[in-house]
């Protein structure tokens, strides 16, 4: 029997079997997204920034921003810049290179203050790769000329451990460290995060800008214009400046999340990256990320 006209129909109460499904649904939909939930089943990634499927970080050297950004002879990093997002404002932490690399995955130099060959799991401080881990989410370094998977040899030809701090930890296992011949051609299949280290000319160290921007474009290129259509991202940045412009550096972020043109004038520094990359998993924070900001004002809507 139909209701009476002008009398309005009695609606339901939601039983506790349906809040319960639906709840179960808002779980299953967050889990889906990317999005790691913490007790209670609070999203925790921060807000202001993506969750990306994955994040590359790759690593170069010894050079100021004036060096690359602008330069005929780094057109790859440009077309990135151009495409994704430049930080003109971003700052290595000290000097040498050793220590910023700690600082860029720590959070803090660990007491290392020179280039030389530490001793390696020397340290148990927290890292990204611990948080990773500890969050559920994976992690990975590849490292060219790395002479096999895990090796904790100090060099071997164009090899460096000094670029490599993952290394310095006893909380990171020496098995995450691959060759960059095991870079994967399907990129799905890539670390949440990785690290990527070019071997001492690739990565402009020993050899021309033009060398470095050139296996940046054969290397990482393909994976960059994944990364545009699935929800992926690429970071360029450099370990340190050239000593000769107050350590600013270049640092450029490329692919879906990223608003194509962006700039941010913001000062970054080590620190802000990776506060940002912990933020985007919802990781604790390592070391002097714990009091940075994140890198805001480049994401896309």
């Amino acid at each position: 029997m139909s209701p009476q006209a002008g009398r309005p129909t009695r609606r339901s109460r939601p039983t506790r079997r349906t809040l319960t499904a639906l709840a179960s649904a808002i779980g299953l939909a967050a889990a889906a997204a990317g999005v790691w939930a913490g007790a209670g089943g609070t999203a925790r990634a921060a807000a202001g920034v993506p969750t990306p499927d994955h994040v590359v970080v790759a690593v170069m050297e010894n050079h100021a921003y004036s060096q690359i950004i602008g330069s005929s002879s780094a057109p790859y990093i440009n077309a990135l810049k151009t495409g994704g997002a430049i930080l003109t404002s971003s700052y290595a932490i000290t000097h040498p290179s050793q220590p910023n690399y700690f600082t860029l995955f720590s959070g803090a130099t660990q007491g290392i203050t020179d280039d030389g060959c530490y001793t390696a799991g020397f340290s148990s401080a927290p890292n990204l790769a611990s948080e990773l881990t500890a969050a559920g989410k994976t992690w990975g370094s590849y490292n060219e000329s790395l002479p096999s998977q895990g090796s904790t040899v100090c060099s071997s030809g164009d090899y460096a451990r000094k670029h490599n701090p993952w290394f310095g930890f006893s909380n990171v296992p020496a098995s995450s460290a691959r060759t960059f011949a095991q870079f994967p051609t399907d990129y799905t299949t890539l670390p949440k995060v990785s690290f990527v280290t070019p071997n001492l000319c690739s990565d402009m160290h020993d050899c021309s800008v033009a060398t470095g921007d050139t296996w940046l474009k054969n290397h990482l290129g393909a994976y960059a214009t994944w990364a545009r259509t699935h929800n992926s991202v690429l970071i360029v940045t450099f370990d340190e400046d050239n000593l000769l412009n107050g350590n600013r550096i270049a640092t450029v972020l490329y692919g879906q999340p990223v608003t194509a043109g962006g700039t941010s004038a913001t000062r970054y520094n080590h620190y802000n990256v990776l506060r940002t990359i912990e933020d985007m998993y919802g990781t604790s924070h390592a070391g002097n990320a714990a009091s940075a900001a994140d890198i805001t004002g480049i994401w896309a809507s």
